[in-house]
């Protein structure tokens, strides 16, 4: 019974150090992102109740080619779309929209300004290094949808490609260049 006790002990220990070493996406708040980057930001829109939002953060942010392009090429921020953060962003200020005592928590102005009247988490923003908009993505995605979505942006093929003829040919045509570029070894 002892020694397995100590086994026991012991493969929980090397589990937790196998996911201590395992790379997180390098998450930022948005008071704390840098004005100019040399790399695009994508800002997750989320809210403390969206299943949808936590669904992602446990399966498509936790993949690690999508660890990998975010960290890349990407300043990944969270926001929570219903916070009270106040910051600036593109020189313009944003403070969180008030909400009447006993009301659920008011969408944050910066989600209004940037969702418009497409509101709905989660939702993902892209904003070129300048900050200004490249182009907003909603809904649930799993990591492989994911991942053509942030190397379509990443790699600059958005200026060459529809998305659509970009999802037709990425698997046979892009993704082996894509993972030549990340230093992937696809088993």
């Amino acid at each position: 019974m002892q020694r397995f006790k100590q086994l026991l002990l012991m493969s929980v220990l090397l589990g937790l150090l196998g996911t201590a070493g395992a790379q997180q996406v390098n998450w930022t708040q948005i008071e704390k992102a840098p004005q100019n980057s040399k790399k695009l930001y994508m800002v997750d829109f989320f809210t403390s109740w969206c299943g949808y939002c936590k669904k992602m953060d446990r399966e498509t942010f936790t993949n690690p080619t999508v660890v990998k392009i975010l960290n890349q090429y990407y300043t990944p921020i969270k926001f929570d779309a219903e916070g009270t953060s106040s910051f600036m962003w593109q020189g313009v200020k944003y403070t969180s929209t008030p909400t009447p005592p006993g009301s659920r928590p008011s969408v944050h102005m910066f989600a209004k300004s940037v969702l418009g009247k497409q509101i709905g988490f989660p939702s993902f923003a892209f904003f070129k290094s300048d900050q200004s908009p490249l182009t907003i993505v909603q809904g649930y995605h799993t990591a492989d949808e994911f991942i053509m979505i942030l190397w379509y942006l990443a790699s600059g093929d958005n200026e060459r490609y529809s998305f659509d003829r970009y999802r037709a040919i990425f698997d046979k045509e892009i993704r082996p260049t894509m993972n030549r570029t990340l230093n992937i070894d696809k088993k």
